[in-house]
């Protein structure tokens, strides 16, 4: 019986000829990743000197900081928080990308995403990396073994395969192919596992909406996603990369946990209802439901396809009055593109807000909503209070979904606009 991507990551990590799911280990990461936030990454640096005796990191080059959050600060407090987070990474010659964009997008561009790597953080979504053939989980508090050790202790995961075909349809996007698994699958149907992505139509599918797809990962219960490097991926990722290892994929005798077939030419656009990620639903079903404001960006969507899905639909149109529309690319890189593109000019011309990458919007630091409002959100969370006042409501959706109820003031169908 042959191996997974995952089995022979950690096996390469733990030092050992190879691993089983089921299998008690202890890996060394090739990149320890975090973001500046308070409880995280403070505590990290405190209690790395205060308990343990650590001056300095051993090997800087495995480490990466991000502020992403909090940008531009708002109060002297915040701005404490990231002067310790620059001198903590100045004293120890940690790389730290400060305005770069939002870390899980940047960690790609800086070249973490190495095929064959395997990456920590505290945060899920770091699952997004997966889509260059990188082991990337989110240990949670559990990564703080990996500021103060070498290894991190890991019970080898079991993988569910989910094989994609066919071809997605106008108005249809990676965001739907997500909610589309979440409610084929389950919201824990892959718990404690890690969601492999695979079948005839990955090659085919951009780069961009695989780390869609990848980076939304938890809220199948999974552990991260990953998907076996292509020529496509490999073009971007090798070039970046910070170390060099082999590209591995799984063996075509491979075991998983699961085998799910998802034909994509039957999908159809998708929101997710408050206040649970699990509540999947046809957009049909809401159309014409009141909104006062739409988010476009995040880690899970802010990137170039999502950007022309909205400027496509918003050009030569207004967005409603009294609607606020917040478009915020996922990092400067994008940013950049986008406006040489003219996708930038399109969305203002059509009465978007276009914000500098952060991901302030998505945890309603900024354009926080009030009690009895509505947005439609490309961001990664409908919970209460994620975007303001916990009796606002927050409906998740593809990228041209947002831009057609800006225009409408309504939750509405982005393909007579396409």
């Amino acid at each position: 019986m042959g191996y997974t991507i995952t089995e022979k990551i950690l096996a390469r990590a733990a030092g050992l000829p190879a691993v089983r799911a089921g299998q008690d280990i202890k890996a060394k990461p090739d990149f320890v990743l975090a973001y500046d936030f308070p409880g995280y990454t403070d505590v990290y640096f405190k209690t790395m000197k205060e308990d343990f005796g650590i001056e300095r990191v051993a090997e800087p080059e495995r480490f990466g900081i991000f502020i992403d959050h909090m940008v531009p600060t708002a109060t002297a407090k915040e701005e404490e928080l990231h002067i310790n987070t620059r001198n903590w990474c100045a004293e120890n010659d940690v790389p730290l990308f400060e305005r770069h964009g939002i870390g899980h997008q940047v960690a790609a561009e800086v070249g973490y995403a190495t095929p064959g790597a395997f990456v920590v953080h505290f945060d899920g979504h770091v699952s997004q990396l997966g889509t260059f053939g990188t082991l990337a989980i989110g240990l949670r508090r559990n990564v703080m073994e990996a500021f103060v050790s070498d290894t991190v202790s890991i019970r080898v995961p079991d993988t569910v395969r989910v094989n994609l075909r066919g071809s997605l349809r106008p108005g249809v996007m990676a965001r739907d192919v997500f909610h589309h698994l979440v409610r084929r699958l389950g919201p824990s149907s892959c718990r404690f596992q890690v969601l492999e992505l695979g079948g005839p139509s990955v090659a085919a599918m951009s780069t961009e909406g695989l780390q869609t797809i990848t980076g939304l990962a938890m809220f199948t219960g999974a552990l991260t996603a990953i998907v076996n490097p292509d020529p496509v991926r490999l073009d971007y990722a090798l070039p970046r990369a910070r170390k060099r290892l082999e590209p591995v994929s799984s063996d075509a005798d491979a075991h998983y946990s699961a085998v799910h077939d998802i034909d994509l030419s039957e999908l159809e656009p998708i929101v997710v209802v408050p206040p649970t990620p699990a509540d999947t639903r046809d957009l049909t079903e809401f159309l014409g439901l009141e909104i006062n404001a739409g988010y476009l960006g995040s880690c899970a969507s802010g990137r170039l396809e999502d950007l022309r899905a909205a400027a496509k639909v918003l050009e030569g149109r207004r967005v409603k009055t009294g609607v606020s529309l917040h478009i915020v690319p996922t990092s400067q890189e994008l940013m950049a593109a986008a406006a040489r593109e003219g996708l930038v000019s399109t969305l203002v011309e059509a009465g978007a807000f276009v914000s500098s990458p952060s991901c302030d919007y998505c945890f309603g630091r900024i354009a926080t909503m009030t009690a009895g409002q509505r947005a439609v959100s490309t961001g990664t969370l409908n919970v209460r209070g994620r975007m303001g006042s916990p009796d606002s409501e927050i409906y998740l959706c593809n990228a041209a979904v947002v831009a057609a109820s800006a225009i409408e003031g309504r939750i509405a169908d982005p393909r007579p606009y396409l």
